[in-house]
């Protein structure tokens, strides 16, 4: 390929600020089981400081282990709104992100990253607000060499990740939802809200869980009784 025009996809769909706002307001965990249990990273790719949080669009990135040339050049294209979740290979022996990189894509409006490797300058990071999810920290050096691919569908914490999905991340993981379902997933998630709003009034009131939630039954089930 002699050209950046398949490895570099600039036309992707992108869901409207409302929709990722509503997604936004929901938290993870209820937007995963709201997904049918589907869309969760790997549990290592974690926030790299506890208390960091984002909610975007993919703009998808593939680069080789410790070669972090195709996320500068996904900075250039990035938009507002979009979030970097980058396959390195699960390659955790380099830091592919960094301060530096940091404040290209902040001013980008670029809201975070997730990816499947290592990263480093954690206390800039945390300093400048940015939310980082990584597989591991590490101090080691990248090059810039080899090109990979920008808005390309990659496989990032073992979920297939196409550009223009919706990112949501906390301190419980991060889940991707397909774009084609965002809209049926966050009404899920909301219809799930107002079930557990309900569940905790009964829990706070004094209510075993046994009972709210309808455990007892299997308990009895194996001649248990409490």
């Amino acid at each position: 390929m002699n050209s950046s025009a398949g490895r570099f996809n600039r036309s992707v769909v992108r869901a409207s600020d409302d929709l990722v706002a509503r997604l936004n307001a929901q938290a993870v965990t209820t937007v995963y089981e709201a997904a049918g249990q589907k869309g969760a990273l790997d549990s290592a790719i974690r926030a790299i400081v506890p208390g960091m949080r984002l909610c975007g669009r993919a703009l998808t990135v593939r680069c080789q282990p410790a070669d972090n040339l195709t996320l500068h050049a996904a900075i250039a294209i990035a938009q507002p709104g979009d979030v970097l979740v980058a396959d390195v290979a699960d390659f955790v022996e380099a830091g592919h992100w960094g301060e530096i990189t940091t404040v290209a894509a902040q001013v980008r409006g670029v809201v975070g990253l997730v990816i499947n490797g290592g990263v480093r300058d954690v206390a800039p990071i945390q300093q400048r607000g940015f939310a980082v999810f990584a597989r591991a920290i590490s101090m080691k050096a990248t090059v810039k060499a080899v090109p990979g691919t920008i808005n390309q569908p990659i496989m990032c914490g073992g979920v297939l990740v196409q550009p223009g999905d919706l990112v949501l991340a906390d301190d419980d993981g991060v889940v991707v939802v397909e774009y084609d379902h965002a809209e049926a997933v966050i009404q899920a998630a909301i219809e799930r809200e107002e079930r557990e709003a309900e569940v905790m009034r009964r829990l706070e009131a004094g209510e075993l869980t046994l009972d709210v939630l309808g455990f007892r039954k299997a308990l009895d089930h194996h001649g248990l009784h409490v």
